[in-house]
């Protein structure tokens, strides 16, 4: 989800459904201990985004220790250590699921960071990096270092997000943990979160938000979280017409937030999502990825 769950979209997110949980894009545990200028721009957030989780990855133990006092400081909400992340850059420097490779200073990751904030510190983590054979183990010696919630994804590393998510190996981790445990990969649908929740204690919902962020709404209302005839899930665009008001809308906010050169930039990848299975969809994307002010934003969307 690096470079889509910025603020602007978490804040989408809420507006459509109050009741989901934002966590932030991956940041650097090391960049935050350095106090880089990009990276402590990224925890900035808006009050409408809380409760919010600030996502970290990285490898050094120390910088951990720094990285989670800063988030109580920032207002942060709870910290999740990413040991799920499969990008081969990500992996390549032995950061995100690369961890569960080294289950030692995974759990020493956890429990420095336990230890050294009172906000919750949850993990995100995958079935394993060829199979899930190391599961049961990885995850009981998280929550025995200090974990309080672990979400898994359906997938190992090597699979990456090919395939379908096998849920079946986190419904049994469930059986052997204490703590809350939650459910990750192919979420699509409301119906897909209800179906598959069974004993979880949540759904967490990432690249189906992609274009749609609706998709929150709907899996709120699966669950019976919030209520539709109460405002409190936002609807899909009927129409072309309100999709191009809410994309508008969502650019707004990404350039409150960004400022106007960095804004736009960030809402163009959202635009290519938005309008992909509309008539015409290719011509308009070709046009909508060089954007590069609101003003031509609105130009090209009332030609259509």
């Amino acid at each position: 989800m690096a470079g889509y769950t910025d603020s602007s979209f978490r804040q989408i997110i809420k507006e459509i459904a109050p009741s989901t949980i934002c966590i932030t894009e991956l940041i650097s545990a090391d960049g935050i201990a350095y106090g880089g200028k990009k990276t402590m721009e990224m925890l900035k957030f808006d009050k409408i985004e809380r409760p919010n989780i600030l996502q970290l990855f990285g490898k050094r133990v120390e910088h951990f220790k720094e990285a989670v006092k800063i988030a109580e400081d920032a207002g942060f909400d709870g910290v999740d250590i990413n040991m799920g992340c499969p990008a081969r850059k990500v992996i390549g420097s032995m950061h995100g699921s690369a961890l569960i490779k080294t289950p030692e200073l995974a759990f020493e990751i956890i429990e420095t960071c336990a230890k050294n904030t009172k906000l919750p510190v949850s993990v995100k983590t995958r079935l394993g990096w060829e199979d899930d054979s190391t599961l049961d183990d990885f995850t009981k010696g998280l929550e025995s270092a200090g974990a309080q919630m672990i979400t898994i994804h359906g997938r190992t590393t090597k699979q990456a997000f090919s395939g379908e998510a096998n849920w079946d190996p986190i419904y049994r981790v469930k059986e052997k943990l204490s703590i809350p445990v939650t459910g990750n990969g192919d979420i699509k649908s409301g119906e897909d979160a209800k179906a598959k929740l069974k004993n979880l204690d949540g759904i967490m919902v990432g690249r189906g938000t992609f274009g749609n962020p609706w998709l929150m709404g709907e899996v709120c209302l699966a669950l019976g979280i919030g209520s539709a005839s109460g405002g409190d899930i936002g609807h899909r665009p009927k129409d072309f017409d309100e999709l191009k008001k809410f994309m508008i809308h969502h650019a707004e906010i990404s350039i409150k937030v960004h400022g106007q050169k960095k804004g736009i930039r960030d809402i163009r990848k959202h635009f290519a999502s938005y309008i992909q299975g509309f008539p015409g969809a290719a011509k308009l994307r070709s046009q909508l990825v060089q954007v590069e002010s609101i003003d031509e934003v609105k130009e090209i969307l009332s030609q259509i």
